[in-house]
């Protein structure tokens, strides 16, 4: 009696951690972003981009799918939506109207749909899973994260010449396909246009004539916790116009880890994912 008792509670532990697990598929696209299928109020099927430096959802106007039942005020916000992805249902969805995307997207979903909960991006998997609690953390490491305006902050240092190292704070941007981006400011203060090995440019006007250029650097080492990056890609703006206020740590860096944030406790669990080794993402 006593051992068919004490199956039965294994065997309810172990239906019990299955069930306190969720998960939800996505795809990754050539330019590195995820593309997740939701379904909203129950009758628009949509291609979303997960954008993790935002909370609620947005259309894009070049959407390719039909939203006929998003229904927007005049500021262009849409409120007590309904979203069915994968075997998650939410209610209370917010969606902004006429917000450009990434390719393949009619819009894109933010991190709302983890809300309260432990959740990874699995890239091995193409999935997303959201726990109640953490899970095993066996091969990964810690990284201090830090939560502001919907956005997560990783800290990294860079290697830009000689053995000196310069830390800097990244956004988490998942809808950037690169892999760094640096702020105007610091590609200012550490002259990156003189000490980084140009191998790309392209050069941009608005409508008042202002220029703006995008330059694709090397940066030789790029560490974040025990991970180091060689002859690492990165981008960074020059001309007249001064618009990029924060670093990015792009979609193609955020890739080559497997991903498990804690944002109550703002940290977050890497390891390596099976695009660590890829070539670098270069920007058009």
């Amino acid at each position: 009696m006593l051992k068919k008792t004490f199956l039965c509670i294994l065997l309810f532990a172990g239906f019990s951690g299955i069930q306190a697990q969720k998960t939800i598929p996505f795809r990754v696209t050539k330019y590195n972003n995820i593309i997740v299928k939701v379904l909203v109020n129950k009758k628009d099927s949509l291609d979303l981009m997960f954008q993790i430096a935002m909370k609620e959802g947005s259309l894009s106007p070049e959407r390719k799918r039909k939203a006929d039942h998003v229904l927007f005020n005049k500021e262009e916000i849409s409120d007590h939506n309904t979203v069915d992805i994968g075997t998650i249902s939410l209610k209370n969805i917010r969606f902004t109207d006429n917000e450009l995307t990434g390719h393949e997207a009619d819009g894109k979903i933010g991190t709302g749909i983890f809300e309260g909960k432990i959740f990874a991006i699995d890239y091995d998997n193409n999935q997303f899973v959201i726990y109640d609690k953490i899970p095993d953390l066996k091969g990964f490491q810690p990284v201090k994260i830090l939560l502001n305006e919907n956005t997560f902050y990783i800290s990294a240092d860079n290697i830009l010449e000689g053995h000196q190292q310069q830390e800097a704070y990244f956004a988490l941007q998942s809808g950037y396909s690169g892999g760094i981006l640096y702020s105007n400011d610091f590609a200012e203060k550490y002259e990156l246009n003189k000490k980084l090995k140009i191998i790309g440019e392209k050069n941009l006007k608005n409508s008042k004539a202002e220029s703006l250029v995008i330059k694709q650097g090397v940066v030789p080492f790029f560490r974040l916790g025990n991970f180091v990056f060689k002859d690492v890609s990165a981008g960074f703006f020059a001309g007249e116009l001064k618009t990029q206020n924060v670093s990015y740590f792009g979609a193609d860096m955020l890739r080559r880890f497997i991903w498990i944030f804690d944002a109550e406790n703002e940290i977050a669990y890497i390891k390596p994912s099976k695009y660590y080794s890829e070539p670098y993402y270069k920007l058009n």
